[in-house]
């Protein structure tokens, strides 16, 4: 994969490496907001699987973006990733 893409409907993609503490506290906080309100589907991606990727991000995962759009890394910000979306 090189590079997220957009296709007219929203797309989460978490940017993870194996064995990423903070990555997985990211994604049960997101698991956690999914329980509270719709987000759209979110992909996985190891962030060492593109070079692209791991040289844009490599350093700061995990890493969030909706879109092409960086919502926030290392920790989930729910309040801009409402925000992004357009929910209150």
């Amino acid at each position: 994969m090189s590079a997220p893409r957009s296709s007219g409907a929203p797309t989460l993609t978490l940017l993870t490496r194996p064995e990423c503490g903070l990555c997985e506290e990211m994604r049960t906080a997101l698991q956690a907001l999914g329980r509270r309100a719709a987000l759209p589907p979110i992909t996985i991606v190891d962030v060492d699987s593109d070079t692209q990727l791991q040289r844009r991000y490599g350093l700061k995962i995990p890493v969030l973006l909706l879109g092409a759009t960086l919502v926030c890394s290392q920790r989930l910000d729910a309040g801009e990733l409402l925000r992004l979306l357009g929910r209150p």
